[in-house]
């Protein structure tokens, strides 16, 4: 379904496919020959935009989000595989994202890289093109370091400096009561959606 949110509605170039059971909420482009498959996920909150380039594919139940902190640039020729999230990155072309596998905000995936199933690329990590995130592994830090999740206080000492709440929701992490903070503020930007209006199904 196509719906309008804050003003904004999507735009779907005519080659283009979505299943009637995805949905493309807000400032959406999606480019020529792109196809969305059933159950995707597709929402630009208010002032933020995503921008899907030519011929990629948004596998099932894939979750894409975008922010006015962090909008989302998805190059040409990239899949996005089924139950991925990705949010407030930039996938340069040719990207591949496996099944499971989780982008942050911030991140920016070079041309022709890789993460595999149920890995992860944090917030504000840059993978160089043709970079390889194995299965379940974690890259973190610019320049990526790709790590295996064991080595947690390896990547918690990259990863804590990046002060994940003030990147993503404007918080210091030493905030009193930092998740009373965030989800009043969330509660406040979500509830927008209240006034979407449905353009197509």
């Amino acid at each position: 379904m196509l719906i309008a949110h804050a003003g904004k509605r999507p735009r779907i170039d005519a080659t283009a496919w979505v299943a009637p059971d995805a949905t493309v909420c807000g400032d959406v482009a999606i480019g020529p020959g792109a196809r969305v498959l059933h159950g995707a996920r597709l929402i630009g909150e208010v002032g933020g935009a995503i921008s899907i380039g030519r011929d990629c594919i948004i596998m099932e139940n894939a979750v894409l989000r975008a922010s006015q902190r962090h909008r989302l640039r998805v190059g040409d020729h990239c899949l996005i595989g089924p139950h991925a999230h990705v949010v407030g990155a930039v996938l340069e072309d040719q990207v591949f994202v496996a099944t499971g596998a989780a982008i942050f905000h911030g991140a920016t995936l070079g041309r022709g890289s890789e993460v595999r199933v149920h890995a992860i690329v944090h917030l504000r990590t840059r993978l160089e093109p043709g970079a390889m995130v194995p299965l379940g592994w974690i890259a973190v830090g610019d320049p990526a370091r790709i790590l295996p999740p064991e080595r947690h206080d390896e990547i918690w000492a990259v990863q804590a400096p990046l002060n994940f709440p003030e990147w993503v929701y404007g918080f210091d992490q030493t905030t009193p009561d930092l998740m009373v903070q965030i989800t009043r503020r969330l509660s406040e930007v979500l509830g927008g959606h209240a006034h979407d209006s449905m353009i197509a199904s």
